[in-house]
């Protein structure tokens, strides 16, 4: 029984994986800006067996971030695990984001893992000790049309944690960091996130629930000597295939992205968007999206992880495949 810090976790997969670590019987600091649905997620650990300390915090304030660091090292003990998957997003061509939008969910998804890494380094290095988990994205690799600033967070989190951890390797830190690339999950988000789409978001397809992540998040403290797992099984295939065929993709994306990301009703106006403010200030959306007929709770990780050699075997096979359906496609 450990201590772990779970930013976003108030919903999505954050909540989902701070669910995950109160079922081992952790000691669980809940950081998320919405009062109800860090309520109702301080709850769902208890009830799992753990012990909650929900904070409300903004980690684009890494004062903020850092204060909340200390209050869970004074009331729950040294952190363990910190597991950062705060982020926030805009749906919408790039021409029609803001610059100060833009900079928002730079600070949030980008800057938001760096203030938490801080964070949780300045406490870990000097024990030498600790696992920090990256909840990444497949987006880390390969740009989609409509969510740029999303995008463009989740490479530079690639290449910040890709630093980091050669320079922990070069201290010989008994500090490990390591990354999780999550495919389409089904959770709140597409109710939340800014949009300025015709009709409502959705996630690229196959959508995954959020206790498949959970799990690979869990999994990944444990054992954080890989510097990445994979959730999703139609990863690898697709980035090759970009190597294989450059530019093919880019042609793919511009005529499907679009489409693949919108649903058939149109987009509530109205509806609430967390950029700035928490869309569960007051009302708790819970873990899982408007999904969940869609969504499947099995994924082939971690076993994908643990079987590089036969997946890119596998993946180059599925590289030519996918070259030649991309080809099919254009046509």
């Amino acid at each position: 029984m450990g201590v772990v810090v779970v930013t976003g976790a108030s919903g999505g997969v954050g909540r989902a994986s701070a669910r995950a670590f109160a079922a081992r019987g952790d000691r669980v600091a809940l950081l998320a800006r919405g009062e109800a649905g860090l309520r109702s997620a301080s709850r769902e650990v208890e009830q799992a067996g753990g012990r909650a300390l929900p904070l409300e915090v903004d980690v684009a304030d890494f004062a903020a971030v850092d204060r909340a660091a200390s209050r869970v090292e004074a009331e729950l003990g040294p952190v363990e695990v910190w597991v950062n998957t705060a982020f926030s997003g805009v749906f919408a061509p790039f021409d029609e984001v803001s610059p100060e939008e833009y900079r928002r969910v730079t600070e949030v998804t980008y800057l938001g893992f760096v203030h938490g890494t801080r964070a949780a380094l300045d406490r870990m290095k000097p024990r030498d000790r600790g696992v920090i988990v990256q909840a990444g994205s497949a987006l880390a690799y390969r740009g989609i049309p409509l969510q740029s600033a999303y995008c463009g967070s989740k490479h530079a989190i690639q290449g910040f944690t890709e630093s980091l951890r050669c320079e922990l390797l070069h201290d010989s830190s008994g500090v490990r960091v390591t990354m999780v690339q999550l495919p389409g999950m089904n959770t709140p988000q597409f109710d939340w996130v800014l949009s300025r789409l015709p009709r409502r978001a959705r996630p690229v397809a196959p959508i995954y629930q959020p206790e498949v992540a959970a799990r690979a998040i869990v999994h990944a403290a444990g054992h954080p000597r890989r510097r990445e797992y994979w959730v999703g099984g139609s990863t690898v295939a697709t980035l090759l295939g970009d190597k294989v065929a450059p530019g093919l993709l880019d042609r793919y994306l511009a005529r499907t992205g679009y489409r693949s990301q919108q649903g058939e009703r149109r987009r509530d106006p109205d509806r609430p968007a967390n950029l700035w403010s928490p869309a569960d200030e007051h009302r708790d959306f819970g873990a899982h999206g408007r999904f969940d007929r869609t969504a499947t709770r099995r994924a082939v990780q971690p076993w994908a992880s643990r079987h590089h050699g036969l997946l890119g075997a596998v993946g180059a096979v599925g590289a030519g495949l996918l070259g030649a359906a991309l080809a099919r496609a254009r046509h």
